[in-house]
């Protein structure tokens, strides 16, 4: 896992990032297609890194990432496409993604092995030969003194592996199916990896496990960038897993004050719709779950976990929560008192994109961006978050809200306000982190084996802290933020927490 490690790939996907953000600042649309052009020529050139074999295959990647974060698709390979095509149609007042979100970049890709073994030079050709002696299909051979497998024999059991005494023999897979808990990446006629999009749900982790950066999802950082350099009311909200991710000793009024530097009219927490959903959910876990009504209750703050749930459990959809979201309860507020505003959702999630462009629950969210996309914005404006401080700090949310950023966190804020507002009351609870772990979980629910439960599930091993658009590694991120929950002013929020109603 490459999460919050500052890799080659990190590096390259921040400044196609910063290099898309400058073009919306700039808001030239008379030489938007010559600097789009130019692009990757600047981050690919004589003086750079070399990045792949040739120049000339880094350009061509860096031309496909540059299209996924102008908001648009991968051009096709059967037909000519210009570059900018498109770029016209990139409007700022609509959500712009045209599906798939995530998208593999078919040039980017090393076409990696799905799944195999075998033999490396660690191995020692002793005299036992362990791995020959398990093999349920004799594949395994002794050629010039060492072990050999047979690929046309293997059935890639791993037996072999298990019991070679000197770790010679290695397990190959495809990373970033590895990491896909849903079993979404198959292979192409060439063998490149590619993602059903009827099976994906978001998560961004096949993303952030490529090593080679062949996986990306669509941004709408320019459209952003352009829409605040039109002096357009724009609104912030950011997710609680905020902390950390700007660098060392960044507070909240660092935050804000850069925000408001880029072009932010206001800031909000979106803690503070985690505590009205905690609240919610608090009271219709006791009306449904604990009166018999319902057999348990799954929590929906996850877009990832929701979407799994509905394509793999449908049976299960009147168990998940239907209280909004705490992005969607925080813009509902935001809307409320700013109503000609736009609101943008800045947090750790890919999946978050398409809950915002979702038509079944209008989401009240008019751009989303990562922690990794923003801190793009912030170099492209030379913003120096050190430099800036606003006279206050975010509104003041609980310790509950900021405690959903990690995994057990939705379920810890709940349980902690149903012993408070119903004392006596015992609550059941489970989470699950990571796809693979939320399948798991769903069906022994489904096969009433959690009857009574408040069921949290997050689609990122580790929660939001660990999202696609993170920028730091989960275990500071962890620690920073448990900092900042246990130094927030409130543990929980009141039972009379006003309840944004669903329209």
């Amino acid at each position: 896992m490459v999460r919050g490690l500052q890799t080659t790939v990190r590096l390259i996907r921040r400044m196609v990032f910063t290099e898309v953000a400058k073009l919306g600042f700039k808001a030239n649309a008379d030489t938007l297609l010559d600097d789009m052009e130019t692009i990757p020529y600047e981050i690919v050139n004589e003086d750079t890194q070399s990045y792949r074999e040739s120049r000339y295959r880094s350009r061509a990647i860096v031309r496909e990432r540059l299209r996924l974060a102008m908001g648009l698709s991968l051009r096709p390979e059967n037909k000519p496409v210009h570059l900018t095509a498109g770029v016209e149609a990139s409007n700022i007042s609509e959500k712009y993604y045209e599906p798939p979100l995530m998208q593999v970049i078919p040039s980017a890709c090393e076409a990696c092995e799905e799944k195999g073994y075998e033999v490396s030079n660690m191995c020692k050709g002793c005299l036992a030969h362990p791995c020959q002696e398990v093999c349920p299909r004799d594949a395994i051979s002794m050629v010039n003194g060492k072990s050999y497998i047979d690929q046309t024999k293997c059935i890639k059991c791993g037996k072999c592996k298990s019991v070679c005494p000197y770790d010679a023999i290695a397990k190959k897979e495809r990373p970033c199916k590895n990491a896909c808990g849903v079993n979404a990446i198959v292979s192409d006629k060439m063998g490149r990896a590619y993602i059903n999009p009827d099976k994906c749900v978001s998560c961004g982790m096949c993303m952030v496990s490529c090593p080679f950066g062949a996986i990306s999802d669509k941004s709408q950082i320019f459209q952003l960038s352009r829409a605040l350099s039109e002096g357009e009311q724009i609104v912030a909200e950011i997710a609680p897993a905020f902390v950390g991710q700007f660098g060392d000793n960044i507070t909240p009024r660092n935050i804000k004050a850069a925000l408001q530097e880029l072009g932010f009219s206001e800031v909000y927490e979106v803690a503070l719709g985690a505590d009205i959903g905690a609240v919610a959910e608090a009271h219709h876990y006791v009306d449904k779950v604990v009166s018999g009504e319902l057999p348990f209750l799954l929590t929906s703050c996850c877009p990832s976990w929701a979407m799994l749930a509905k394509k793999y459990f449908p049976d299960l959809i009147d168990q998940i929560s239907q209280e909004l979201t705490p992005m969607v309860a925080t813009a509902r507020t935001i809307k409320k008192e700013h109503p000609d505003a736009k609101v943008v959702f800045i947090g750790p999630c890919a999946a978050k994109k398409l809950e915002a462009s979702r038509r079944t629950v209008r989401s009240d969210v008019d751009f989303v961006v990562t922690f990794e996309e923003l801190q793009a914005m912030f170099d492209a404006r030379e913003i120096d978050l050190t430099k800036y401080e606003a006279e206050s700090s975010f509104h003041d949310a609980t310790g509950a809200g900021r405690g959903y950023a990690y995994a057990g966190g939705v379920a810890e804020a709940i349980e902690k306000c149903i012993n408070e507002y119903y004392p006596g009351v015992d609550v059941s609870i489970e989470h699950a982190e990571g796809l693979a772990e939320c399948k798991k979980t769903l069906a022994l629910a489904k096969a009433g084996k959690m009857n009574g439960c408040l069921i949290e599930g997050m689609g990122c091993p580790g929660g939001c802290i660990a999202g696609a658009g993170t920028n730091i590694p989960v275990t500071k991120a962890k620690k920073d933020l448990a900092d900042y929950v246990r130094h927030s002013s409130k543990p929980i929020p009141p039972k009379e927490l006003e309840e944004i109603e669903l329209k």
